[in-house]
């Protein structure tokens, strides 16, 4: 589990070929090193990786094709800076979201501005997963818990401010219009609008397909 804080960025080294994905070499700055063994559990861009190797300041994780087939993580380079957070403490203070690590869809970048008070993200997310969307509500874009601050559900588009902090702490400065970038829902959001539309479906057919309750 993360909270959708980044705590730093690291720098992909190597990004090699294995038969079953990819193993990525990502160079971590010191803060982040503390008790770092093989096996733990780190998000990078969003995606919980485990540790494979570690070496200083040099930490290998392996992304089978599974993983690189729904995240972005296949379209990163060597030199590029990618978001890290290392997995929750229980007790520690959720300063953004509770969040997975598990990619819901790869989005695409349609709009930034990167430059002054108006700094802002806008993507375009397929149409079947534009329900789980909502004005206020939370997103992990890369990894980073953020609040949607528009909505133009005619041409499926999201909008999100940032905030200075964000710009500094996080890794939008590599954006550029048409990337892709990785969206985790908030999963009870996900969870209570499958059961809503579930059982508004389940009324509508008059509940076939379910045995009767019992009669008292």
């Amino acid at each position: 589990m993360f909270t959708g804080i980044v705590r730093g960025r690291g720098t992909i080294l190597a990004a090699d070929p294995r038969p079953a994905g990819t193993r990525f070499r990502i160079r971590f700055p010191e803060p982040l090193l503390g008790g770092l063994e093989i096996g733990a559990s780190v998000a990078i861009d969003g995606v919980c990786l485990t540790v494979v190797a570690c070496d200083g300041h040099v930490v290998d994780f392996d992304a089978i094709h599974g993983t690189l087939d729904v995240t972005n993580l296949g379209d990163r380079r060597i030199g590029d800076k990618v978001n890290l957070e290392r997995s929750a403490v229980y007790g520690t203070e959720i300063g953004g979201h509770v969040v997975s690590g598990h990619v819901s869809i790869t989005a695409e970048l349609t709009g930034l501005n990167l430059e002054d008070a108006d700094a802002h993200i806008e993507f375009r997310v397929p149409p079947e997963w534009c329900r789980y969307i909502f004005l206020r509500g939370f997103l992990a874009v890369d990894g980073a818990s953020l609040t949607v601050a528009h909505i133009d559900e005619a041409q499926r588009l999201f909008r999100i401010n940032l905030i200075p902090e964000t710009l500094r702490s996080t890794c939008v400065g590599r954006y550029r219009v048409g990337d892709r970038i990785n969206i985790e829902v908030e999963h009870h959001t996900q969870v209570m609008v499958d059961v809503i539309s579930r059982t508004i479906r389940d009324v509508m057919a008059g509940n076939r397909g379910y045995p009767p309750p019992d009669q008292p």
